[in-house]
């Protein structure tokens, strides 16, 4: 498929979700069905759902920066299991841990962690999310990262429904005040279990995923990141180092490989990123309408899609950034507990 037939298939769907209707795009719903029922095998095969609770990494990052006094950076995690980090053993080992010490670091300011994601949550688990990280007005997070879409797909859920629930959820985190950046559907594809051609399959349909959530995130002010393609190749070159003991979440590695893709655009939304916020030609970055960079996010993972410009006659406009990562490591000591609210 063409980057301007997959941007037309994403247009499609995020328009569904904007204005109602259903539908998967160019796979069929038979084909669906076979990957589903595919992903539904992998996951009893290698035991998804018998891991042990993500372990908790909620509390304050950095402590020995900033001023005294100065007030702590708010991050809150959102999404599914790779938010939550499920299959790893240690807190400092999650994506959320890994991003709010990467965070602290680059903005030598402290870092409080909240991380309300759900294993096993959907789109539709959104709602109920944003209204924990939106409990004390006084307290709204800086900047929330959402990682969703897996369940979505492996369940069947019409993708402009998938895609409805996640701008409601960016539009109500905005509105408050929170930036946004959304961690995009990782590639199915690369389940070692799922065979050809349900892998292919897999692949077309997280893509699709990925980039109606792209148009339908930054249309209501958020940034997304790729991460399918991202660890797609990863994960199938190394898969015995990028994925968890189950074969089915990602590793110690694999966690930090989307963390390190993730935080140069979290520090960018908070306007502390080194990088001009330019398009740079040598990396292929530039200004694109909104779905045509969204279907070329979707094909190579790290790339940032952000909103650029008002709509013109092609629609919205986005800026597609590819941004030099930066290595991020597990915190030497544990988080601290956060603070009580004042």
């Amino acid at each position: 498929m063409t980057s301007m037939s997959r941007a037309r298939v994403a247009r499609r769907i995020a328009a569904g979700a904007a204005y109602g209707g259903g539908g998967v795009g160019l796979v069929g719903a038979a084909a669906v069905g076979l990957v589903v029922a595919e992903m539904q095998l992998a996951k009893r095969h290698v035991g998804n759902g018998q891991s042990p609770r993500p372990p908790s990494a909620d509390g304050l990052y950095g402590r020995g920066y900033g001023a005294p006094g100065e007030p702590a950076l708010r991050l809150t995690m959102l999404g599914d299991s790779t938010a939550a980090g499920q299959g790893v053993h240690r807190a400092g080992q999650t994506p959320g841990s890994l991003l709010a010490a990467g965070l602290a670091a680059v903005a030598e300011r402290p870092v409080e962690l909240r991380n309300v994601a759900l294993t096993g949550a959907r789109s539709d688990d959104l709602e109920r999310q944003v209204g924990l990280a939106l409990d004390d007005p006084g307290r709204v997070p800086d900047v929330c990262v959402i990682m969703i879409g897996a369940n979505d797909v492996t369940h069947r859920v019409p993708p402009t429904r998938s895609v409805r629930y996640l701008a409601a959820a960016v539009r109500r985190l905005r509105t408050a005040g929170a930036e946004v950046v959304v961690g995009t559907c990782p590639d199915l594809g690369t389940i070692e279990p799922v065979q050809q051609p349900l892998r292919w399959l897999a692949r077309r349909t997280s893509r699709q995923l990925a980039a109606a959530q792209t148009i339908g995130a930054v249309e209501q002010g958020g940034r997304t990141v790729s991460l399918g393609d991202l660890l797609g190749p990863e994960f199938e070159a190394n898969p015995r180092e990028l994925f968890g003991p189950d074969n089915y979440h990602p590793s110690v590695e694999g966690y930090a490989t989307a963390a390190m893709a993730v935080l140069p655009t979290v520090c960018a939304a908070l306007g502390l990123w080194p990088e001009e916020e330019r398009p740079d030609a040598s990396r292929r970055e530039g200004f694109l309408p909104v779905a045509r960079a969204a279907a070329e996010a979707a094909a190579e993972g790290g790339t940032e899609v952000a909103a650029a410009m008002p709509t013109g006659p092609r629609g919205p406009w986005a800026l597609l950034k590819r941004r030099r990562r930066r290595r991020v490591t597990e915190p030497e000591a544990g988080p601290a507990p956060a603070e009580a609210p004042h």
